[in-house]
């Protein structure tokens, strides 16, 4: 198989730039008609979208189908790890689960999902002019070559050419480049057409030197060097990324947000329009002891639910949950937080660990079964009041969301619904409207959900602010950024289009 057409952006590390470089590289395409697809072969990530068709996949992929003007397909990335412990993860395959493997389990199970990555990149390829490839950690795992289906084993299975991307802002750039180029096969340094620099700040004049010796050393020419972009929000995939999350200052005005940061934190990037929103501060605590208190407290979701519940209660969290609503503070738990804010959580056929059952908070009067089928969907509905005399309030104000989750809810507390989705109630009220739970993912993404949430929380006046509308505005700033230093017509001529 040729794939002329594809070019594959991998890294030297993890958290080097290839899912924003890939996003880039995609939007400087897209908007010159180009019609161009995002793939990543394997991904490892907490972070996910939902498809339309029922499936999920990283977000970074969803983020590289909107820098396409595409929506997401589980195509575009069609193995998915999501790690539920230090050494196993759970193994998705075209957006659903097929079960848990141990690191070892999927290592030998790997030479069988080749063929399916192969087939939904040629489907992508057929149906695009260019497809712009993202690989997973680094080519130079060299412990990890054999099966591999990330790296260089994808990209001699689709003979494509592959571009490589270092980070300089963490030093080392040049041993970096040059060591994995090293430790590559003599068929995989062919594919290499150019090294990347990323996030440099300074004068370009002080690199020339190395780069000639680097140039000289690989014959492989530094084709671009991007400049470190100042506040750059695209939305990030790697539990490195989160890492950046804990320097939130707290503002004198405005609403102060906390996020818990547990142990199988998933789906982040649910707060990312309220990291973004000039009044709001949204900080990340995993200690409780780092607590200093906040109006609006999160349970965020969990890949591991039921350890995240008793890393709660050992860690010290409950008092300060407690001391937070008597002191008059809003709670919320989404997704696997929304399920600790239950009376209990029962794993009977050990979708997450071992068989059993957790008392939960008990803040919600309901309980909750994992169950091996999980539910994935996109979702829009209407935003209901807490209930008053026994009465519900739908408020007319929109909510687009998705669910991501392997667990049914139950219980007299839900008869408090937060949403109305095709007709039924979804999520609780609870503690008199103090209490909010919901499976909903992307609460915050949409201007009237976002501004109703805000001022239940207690944010009394609220600057407008639409998501969706800034992260458009952030991927166009992105590709402007690399077409500067990485031309339009240099990046035809690596896709080998006239």
């Amino acid at each position: 198989m040729n794939s002329p057409h594809t070019l594959m952006v991998q890294g030297t590390t993890s958290d080097a730039g290839k899912s924003v470089l890939v996003a880039a590289l995609c939007r400087v395409l897209a908007r010159r008609s180009i019609r161009v697809a995002p793939f990543k072969p394997q991904n490892m990530a907490l972070n996910s979208a939902v498809c339309k068709e029922g499936g999920e996949i990283g977000r970074a992929q969803a983020v590289q189908a909107q820098a396409c003007f595409l929506e997401p397909s589980v195509l575009m990335n069609p193995v998915l790890l999501k790690p539920n412990s230090d050494t196993g993860s759970q193994v998705i395959v075209h957006g659903k689960a097929i079960g848990n493997m141990s690191a070892q389990e999927y290592h030998s199970y790997k030479p069988t999902l080749l063929e399916k990555v192969v087939e939904s990149h040629q489907v992508l390829q057929n149906a695009h002019e260019v497809v712009i490839v993202e690989g997973a950690g680094s080519p130079a795992e060299i412990n990890l070559r054999d099966n591999d289906i990330a790296n260089m084993g994808f990209a001699e299975a689709v003979d494509c050419s592959v571009i490589i991307v270092a980070d300089i802002d963490r030093g080392g750039v040049f041993a970096h480049l040059y060591g994995t180029w090293a430790l590559l096969s003599e068929s995989e340094k062919k594919r290499v057409k150019g090294f990347v620099i990323n996030r440099f700040r300074g004068d370009e004049r002080l690199l020339k030197s190395a780069v000639i010796w680097l140039e000289e050393k690989t014959e492989i020419p530094v084709i671009a060097v991007i400049p470190y972009i100042k506040n750059l929000h695209i939305e990030a995939e790697d539990s490195v990324a989160l890492s950046h999350y804990e320097n939130s200052l707290v503002p004198s005005t405005g609403l102060n947000v906390t996020v818990i940061r547990l142990p199988h934190i998933s789906n982040y990037t649910d707060f990312d329009p309220l990291r973004q929103h000039p009044s709001v501060s949204c900080s990340f605590v995993e200690s409780a002891h780092n607590y200093q208190g906040a109006d609006l407290l999160i349970i965020p979701g969990s890949k591991n639910v039921r350890s995240d519940l008793a890393w709660l209660k050992e860690s010290g969290w409950i008092e300060k949950i407690q001391r937070h609503m008597r002191l008059g503070g809003k709670l919320m738990g989404l997704c696997g937080g929304y399920q600790m804010l239950g009376k209990a959580i029962h794993d009977p056929h050990a979708i997450e660990g071992e068989a059993g059952s957790s008392e939960g908070l008990a803040y919600i009067d309901m309980e909750t079964s994992l169950n091996p089928a999980k539910q994935l969907k996109q979702v829009r509905g209407v935003l209901v009041n807490r209930q008053q005399q026994g009465e519900s309030q739908q408020q007319g104000v929109t909510v687009e969301a998705y669910e991501i989750h392997a667990g049914e809810s139950y219980g007299p507390g839900l008869n408090q619904p937060v949403f109305i989705i095709d007709g039924h109630g979804e999520g609780a009220w609870a503690d008199e409207g103090a209490v909010l739970g919901s499976y909903l993912h992307g609460l915050f993404d949409h201007p009237e959900s976002l501004a109703y949430l805000l001022k239940w929380a207690g944010l009394k006046q609220a600057e407008h602010f639409d998501y969706q509308a800034f992260r458009e505005q952030e991927i166009n700033r992105l590709a402007d950024s690399v077409e500067k230093v990485l031309p339009y017509e240099k990046l035809l001529s690596l896709l080998q289009l006239s």
